[in-house]
Protein backbone atom coordinates (compact mmCIF):
# COMPACT_ATOMS: atom_id res chain seq x y z
CA UNK A 1 0.00 0.00 0.00
CA UNK A 2 3.21 2.47 0.73
CA UNK A 3 4.75 1.68 -2.59
CA UNK A 4 1.07 2.31 -3.95
CA UNK A 5 0.80 5.68 -2.87
CA UNK A 6 4.69 6.27 -3.47
CA UNK A 7 3.77 5.78 -7.17
CA UNK A 8 0.78 8.43 -7.14
CA UNK A 9 2.66 10.78 -5.97
CA UNK A 10 5.18 10.15 -7.75
CA UNK A 11 3.04 10.50 -11.18
CA UNK A 12 1.53 13.14 -9.90
CA UNK A 13 4.33 15.55 -9.47
CA UNK A 14 5.63 14.66 -12.91
CA UNK A 15 2.23 15.92 -14.19
CA UNK A 16 2.37 19.30 -12.05
CA UNK A 17 6.32 20.02 -13.09
CA UNK A 18 4.88 19.36 -17.01
CA UNK A 19 1.65 21.30 -16.83
CA UNK A 20 3.57 23.74 -14.91
CA UNK A 21 6.55 24.20 -17.74
CA UNK A 22 3.59 23.93 -20.43
CA UNK A 23 2.92 26.82 -22.92
CA UNK A 24 0.85 26.96 -25.75
CA UNK A 25 -0.76 29.50 -28.37
CA UNK A 26 -4.30 29.82 -29.64
CA UNK A 27 -4.92 31.86 -32.91
CA UNK A 28 -8.75 33.03 -33.91
CA UNK A 29 -9.80 34.73 -36.92
CA UNK A 30 -12.35 36.83 -36.98
CA UNK A 31 -14.09 38.60 -39.87
CA UNK A 32 -16.53 41.37 -38.47
CA UNK A 33 -17.20 40.06 -34.98
CA UNK A 34 -18.06 36.42 -36.26
CA UNK A 35 -15.12 33.59 -35.17
CA UNK A 36 -14.17 32.22 -38.25
CA UNK A 37 -11.40 29.32 -37.56
CA UNK A 38 -9.56 29.00 -34.03
CA UNK A 39 -6.22 26.65 -33.61
CA UNK A 40 -3.69 25.53 -31.08
CA UNK A 41 -1.05 23.83 -33.30
CA UNK A 42 -0.42 26.58 -36.51
CA UNK A 43 -1.88 29.26 -38.70
CA UNK A 44 -5.70 29.95 -38.53
CA UNK A 45 -7.60 29.23 -41.89
CA UNK A 46 -8.47 33.16 -43.21
CA UNK A 47 -11.49 33.50 -44.96
CA UNK A 48 -11.69 35.33 -48.45
CA UNK A 49 -8.41 36.87 -48.81
CA UNK A 50 -7.45 39.52 -51.31
CA UNK A 51 -4.39 39.08 -53.22
CA UNK A 52 -2.61 42.47 -54.72
CA UNK A 53 -0.92 43.44 -57.33
CA UNK A 54 2.40 42.14 -56.18
CA UNK A 55 1.24 38.55 -55.08
CA UNK A 56 0.91 39.15 -51.35
CA UNK A 57 -2.09 38.13 -49.67
CA UNK A 58 -3.70 41.28 -48.59
CA UNK A 59 -6.31 40.83 -45.20
CA UNK A 60 -9.52 42.43 -45.86
CA UNK A 61 -10.69 45.71 -43.29
CA UNK A 62 -13.06 43.96 -41.78
CA UNK A 63 -11.16 41.06 -40.75
CA UNK A 64 -8.78 40.47 -37.43
CA UNK A 65 -6.38 37.56 -35.97
CA UNK A 66 -6.19 37.48 -32.58
CA UNK A 67 -2.97 35.49 -30.69
CA UNK A 68 -3.51 34.33 -27.07
CA UNK A 69 -0.20 33.07 -25.52
CA UNK A 70 -0.11 31.02 -22.65
CA UNK A 71 3.21 30.89 -21.21
CA UNK A 72 4.37 28.50 -18.86
CA UNK A 73 7.17 28.41 -16.68
CA UNK A 74 10.80 28.95 -17.90
CA UNK A 75 12.83 28.54 -15.29
CA UNK A 76 13.45 25.40 -13.53
CA UNK A 77 15.23 25.20 -10.05
CA UNK A 78 17.97 23.58 -10.08
CA UNK A 79 20.06 22.80 -7.43
CA UNK A 80 23.80 22.15 -7.18
CA UNK A 81 25.50 19.47 -5.16
CA UNK A 82 29.16 20.66 -5.65
CA UNK A 83 28.43 23.26 -3.11
CA UNK A 84 27.48 21.05 0.07
CA UNK A 85 30.21 22.31 3.12
CA UNK A 86 32.08 20.18 5.45
CA UNK A 87 29.14 20.81 8.02
CA UNK A 88 26.36 19.79 5.56
CA UNK A 89 28.28 16.27 4.58
CA UNK A 90 28.65 15.60 8.40
CA UNK A 91 24.73 16.37 8.90
CA UNK A 92 23.74 14.12 6.18
CA UNK A 93 26.25 11.06 7.11
CA UNK A 94 25.24 11.48 10.74
CA UNK A 95 21.56 11.46 9.79
CA UNK A 96 21.82 8.42 7.12
CA UNK A 97 23.33 6.41 10.16
CA UNK A 98 21.34 7.11 12.70
CA UNK A 99 18.30 5.93 10.71
CA UNK A 100 19.93 3.10 9.44
CA UNK A 101 20.33 1.70 12.98
CA UNK A 102 16.68 2.84 13.37
CA UNK A 103 15.10 0.44 10.22
CA UNK A 104 17.23 -2.74 10.57
CA UNK A 105 15.97 -5.13 12.56
CA UNK A 106 18.33 -6.90 15.06
CA UNK A 107 18.41 -10.13 15.37
CA UNK A 108 20.35 -10.19 18.49
CA UNK A 109 17.68 -8.01 20.42
CA UNK A 110 15.47 -10.68 19.55
CA UNK A 111 17.43 -13.99 20.59
CA UNK A 112 18.31 -12.59 24.22
CA UNK A 113 14.29 -13.58 25.07
CA UNK A 114 13.72 -16.67 22.91
CA UNK A 115 14.92 -19.18 25.53
CA UNK A 116 13.71 -22.82 24.21
CA UNK A 117 13.18 -24.12 27.34
CA UNK A 118 10.42 -26.59 28.24
CA UNK A 119 8.23 -25.76 30.78
CA UNK A 120 8.77 -27.16 34.61
CA UNK A 121 6.41 -29.93 34.94
CA UNK A 122 3.99 -29.06 37.62
CA UNK A 123 2.04 -31.70 39.68
CA UNK A 124 -0.50 -29.55 41.08
CA UNK A 125 -1.73 -26.27 40.50
CA UNK A 126 -0.84 -24.38 43.71
CA UNK A 127 -3.38 -21.10 43.14
CA UNK A 128 -6.02 -23.50 43.19
CA UNK A 129 -4.94 -26.14 46.03
CA UNK A 130 -3.94 -23.36 48.17
CA UNK A 131 -6.97 -21.18 46.95
CA UNK A 132 -4.91 -18.30 47.05
CA UNK A 133 -5.56 -15.64 44.02
CA UNK A 134 -4.00 -12.33 42.88
CA UNK A 135 -7.03 -9.85 42.52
Amino acid sequence: MKQFFKNITSVTLAFLVLFSTFSFTVEKHYCGDFLVDVSYTGDVKECNMEEGSTGVVQMKKCCKNEVEQVKGQDELQQHSINKITFKDQQFIISFVIAHLDLLTDNELSKSLFEYHFPPPNLDRDYQIFYQSFLI
